[in-house]
């Protein structure tokens, strides 16, 4: 598929989001903390970003976008810790931390300062990204769904879970094109992607029914 494709599908889904997020708020439940959850590789970033101009053109407004990538350990921790050969897995990363900043802006109670990941550096930097007291705070990541300890307080924090669906055989080409673009050999990406990440794959396809809305890409 090719990335106008994925874009164009994306759009779609995002204006699903939309319709979903407006239903709720006319309903009288509206959401402070969206979650967009699925397999790596699946589009949450690029939907992700979609919302973030949708909703203020639906009148919705958003306090900010905060990616879970971004609790990232640091990769000196990882090396410390002997958790760089299988960085991306849930163990790999502050979910204290995600879950405290999640609490944060549910309270609302002042402007919230949140880590953000710098694909360019490989690296999670801290008080990247600003979350405003008022409106939609966005988040994305692999694991909002998982059931394991610390992740399983992420979903009552979610007000609304999406989960975007998207075959393994079309995950698995995008993300090693992804690996590459990032300076790996393509046979060491495609190495990692067998054994690193569709083992995470398979973790977070049985978090599917802990979603909302199911959305296929």
């Amino acid at each position: 598929m090719s990335e106008a494709q994925v874009g164009t599908q994306a759009s779609s889904i995002t204006t699903r989001i939309v319709e979903a997020v407006a239903g709720r708020a006319r309903s009288g439940d509206p959401v402070r903390v969206l979650g967009l959850t699925g397999p790596p590789g699946t589009g949450k970033s690029t939907i992700a970003a979609q919302l973030a101009v949708a909703l203020p053109e639906a009148g919705i407004a958003v306090a900010g976008l905060v990616p879970m990538d971004g609790f990232h350990m640091s990769n000196a921790l990882l090396a410390e810790r002997g958790l760089a050969d299988h960085k991306g897995a849930p163990d790999t990363f502050d979910v204290g931390g995600y879950v405290a900043m999640l609490g944060r802006v549910r309270r609302a109670d002042g402007i919230v300062l949140a880590p953000d990941y710098r694909r360019d550096l490989h690296e999670p930097v801290a008080a990247s990204l600003a979350i405003e007291v008022d409106g939609i705070v966005i988040t994305e990541g692999n694991y909002l769904g998982l059931e394991l300890p610390g992740w399983a307080d992420v979903r009552g924090l979610v007000d609304m879970l999406v989960y975007i669906d998207t075959p393994f055989e079309e995950l698995a080409s995008r993300l090693i094109d992804r690996h590459v673009s990032f300076g790996r050999d393509r046979a060491d990406a495609a190495h990692w992607v067998r054994t690193v990440d569709a083992a995470n794959m398979a973790l977070v396809e049985r978090t599917k029914a802990r979603a909302d809305l199911v959305l296929s890409l």
